[in-house]
């Protein structure tokens, strides 16, 4: 046996008549899809439900799986402390789980459990669930930073499982659609909205799941939805599979999107083989990132990768341009991921022999011992995109009005404390955003006075 069905559900407290105490009937469709759900489980009689939830237990570096013997919990966050849940896990499904998880190189396992998280995004579904059908046992996994495909090729790995256990296995991707869908909503409107609902009901209503990788992360990020990967771990499910989908409700009552679909697989497909598809688009556009970046970004890169792969600082080459080896300067060094920030460490005056020297050391610093972030893995070095900025001289100023976001970096100090910012930075649009910034990055206060100062860079990207 193998996932013999999905379900892609949301997760409102409210429409739980013991949390929504008649609010619930505002979301009357989502409600009736979700009894059909819980019905149509009953029927298959699985022997393990897994749960995708945003709101379990989520790290940037590594899939969080709940290895505790029960899944124990309750709505009292809720006011509903009547309505509580106790499932065993499937300890069996999740430890061969992790074997393939490491055999593959996808960090994931059942460290960091956190017991004071309150997972709605689970305990919905079970709520309609258990109602119905009880004589199951459960994975439960979070969410991540890695990419999309990553999240896709845990769902493969959730599949070769359950294959080789020969076990019934139905899979709720629990996840809320657009969070900005009206004004008087959670997050007001934003025009992204309702336009990713539509194209994400789109995509799951006809199972086309290759499309699922076709969002861009800025546009997720503005519409403000939250259960996209946990949709992509269960297409992942299906990879070389035909799927007969359906879907059975979409509706806004709240202001948040809520969708309803199911999936049923129709046997092999080999021309469904998405991962393949996705993993070759991405690696052209890694060929492409290395044919057009420049020498500075080239030796960052360079550097990051020699370190992280095989534990070696590189050489500086001789074939390097004047400037790289004879010229000195501050530099920083920033890694992105998927359009987010993953490592930026940088001199803000010269500290080694060369300019060179000193893109070596940082990039090394920016993947390793950026306080924000763990160390880059070797897996995630084909998904970041390099920039490199070599700062000029740094001059006191009098005040703000001296400063410019796009053209000047600010230095804020205040005693033994600085903060710095560099300049046209995406999403920071004013002086005093820049300067806020700047402060909460040293530890000064709101409304500590400063000295300012600024600087110019060259960017390389």
């Amino acid at each position: 046996m193998s996932i013999i069905a999905g379900f892609m559900v949301p997760h409102p407290p409210i429409i739980i008549p013991e949390v929504g105490r008649g609010e619930e009937k505002k979301a009357s469709a989502t409600i009736s899809a979700y009894l059909k759900v819980a019905k149509e489980i009953s029927k298959l009689k699985p022997d393990t439900i897994i749960i995708t939830s945003p709101h379990a237990e989520a790290y940037l570096d590594y899939f969080q799986i709940d290895g505790d013997k029960k899944f124990e919990s309750d709505l009292s966050v809720f006011n509903a402390r009547n309505v509580k849940f106790s499932i065993y896990n499937d300890l069996d499904f999740i430890n061969e789980l992790v074997k393939e998880c490491k055999n593959n190189k996808i960090s994931a396992g059942t460290e960091g459990r956190k017991y004071d998280v309150i997972d709605h995004g689970s305990m919905v579904p079970l709520y309609f669930i258990n109602k119905n059908y009880s004589n199951y046992k459960l994975v439960r996994i979070g969410l991540s930073g890695f990419s999309l495909l990553d999240h896709y090729k845990l769902g493969m790995l959730i599949k070769e499982v359950s294959e080789k256990q020969n076990k019934k296995i139905v899979f709720v991707a629990s996840g809320d659609l657009s969070h900005c869908q009206k004004e008087d909503g959670p997050y007001g409107f934003k025009e992204e909205g309702p336009i990713y609902d539509k194209q994400i009901m789109e995509v799951m209503s006809h199972g086309n799941f290759d499309k699922i990788f076709c969002f861009d992360y800025d546009f997720l990020e503005k519409a403000e939805e939250c259960g996209h990967k946990s949709f992509v771990i269960m297409a992942g499910a299906f990879n070389k599979m035909g799927v007969a989908s359906m879907q059975l409700s979409h509706e806004a009552p709240f202001g948040v999107g809520y969708g309803v679909c199911s999936f049923y697989p129709k046997g092999i497909d080999e021309s469904r083989d998405f991962y393949s598809l996705v993993r070759k688009k991405e690696d052209e556009a890694y060929m492409r990132r290395l044919k057009n970046e420049d020498e500075y970004c080239r030796l960052a890169r360079l550097s990051l990768e020699s370190y992280i792969k095989e534990n070696r600082v590189i050489d500086i080459s001789n074939d390097l341009s004047s400037e790289l080896l004879n010229k000195k300067a501050g530099v920083f060094v920033s890694l992105k991921k998927f359009g987010e920030l993953r490592g930026c460490i940088g001199t803000i005056e010269a500290t080694k022999s060369s300019i060179a020297k000193e893109i070596i050391d940082n990039a090394i610093e920016a993947s390793t011992r950026d306080p924000r972030f763990n160390q880059v893995l070797e897996s995630e070095l084909k998904d970041l995109v390099y920039s490199v900025d070599v700062l000029g001289p740094i001059s006191k100023i009098k005040n703000k009005d001296e400063l410019d976001v796009k053209r000047y970096g600010v230095i804020v100090k205040n005693g033994y404390k600085q903060g710095l910012l560099l300049p046209n930075l995406e999403g920071v649009d004013t002086i005093d955003e820049q300067i806020s910034i700047a402060k909460r990055k040293a530890g000064i206060g709101k409304y500590d006075n400063v000295e300012l100062f600024r600087f110019e860079v060259i960017r390389h990207k």
